[in-house]
């Protein structure tokens, strides 16, 4: 029997299969205990896979047919009808294949999983705060656009990521954010130490809704807060563990 597994979902985003996967029940242990589904991670392969099969089961989908690309923190986006043979390097999927299962790794960047159910057209993205200034969001969004689907009937989740009161940048951080838009000055207050706190999801709603579409949410789960369900590579620097292990999220047609 397959172990339960901790899937955060949004009503936002009802009628079309998909899932934030937590760390719970999976089959990795010691510092990756849970359901790492990171092959970059150190973690074994194997291991990896059946975390994988476990996912794609709960998907309703075989193995092959969960699809990821190679994540480079870049803000372009991949329209795919089938699983690539080689990985592009990308960090946004779009499909309107049914059946096709496509997800993002994270590990306290945002996940954002995208839906219009009418025209049959998805997307989920990485986003961290590189691919979120660089817009990635709006590269999905385009790309679904391509592809058949409605800018006003697209709705848009930002999954469990790095909360604000987790996120301590320092001064460069902030003027590169001041220097592509002054008004970004509202996601950062003050920390210790002459240090920032960046509100990450904050920043990628404002994103997502200026783009037009329809809806956009963050589920409100801090990835660094929660060890017991969220992996945090954050959180894994500050602990000092040599390596940390990726969170899942997906969404088909």
């Amino acid at each position: 029997m397959t172990p339960t597994l901790d899937i955060v979902t949004s009503p936002l985003l009802d009628g079309v299969t998909h899932g934030f996967f937590g760390r719970r029940g999976g089959a990795s242990s010691g510092i990756f205990e849970g359901l790492n589904c990171g092959g970059g991670s150190s973690d074994q392969a194997a291991i990896v896979a059946m975390n994988r099969d476990r996912v794609a089961e709960a998907m309703g989908v075989s193995a092959e047919r969960l699809v990821t690309v190679h994540q480079v923190h870049s803000a372009t986006a991949v329209t795919l009808s089938q699983r690539p043979e080689d990985r592009p390097r990308a960090d946004a999927i779009v499909t309107t294949t049914p059946g096709l299962a496509i997800a993002v790794l994270t590990a306290d960047c945002q996940p954002v999983l995208f839906a219009d159910r009418a025209a049959g057209v998805i997307g989920a993205a990485h986003a961290g705060w590189r691919g979120a200034l660089d817009g990635v969001l709006e590269a999905t969004i385009d790309a679904m656009q391509a592809a058949g689907a409605r800018r006003d009937r697209i709705n848009a989740v930002i999954g469990p990521t790095i909360s604000q009161r987790a996120y301590e940048v320092g001064q460069e951080f902030l003027e590169r954010f001041l220097d592509e838009d002054p008004a970004s000055a509202r996601f950062f207050i003050n920390g210790a130490d002459g240090r920032y706190l960046f509100d990450l999801p904050g920043y990628g709603l404002m994103r997502l809704r200026g783009t037009g579409i329809g809806s956009a949410e963050w589920t409100h789960h801090c990835t660094y807060s929660d060890a017991q369900r969220f992996y945090s590579y954050r959180r894994a620097t500050h602990r000092a563990e040599a390596d940390y292990g990726r969170l899942i999220s997906v969404i088909r047609l």
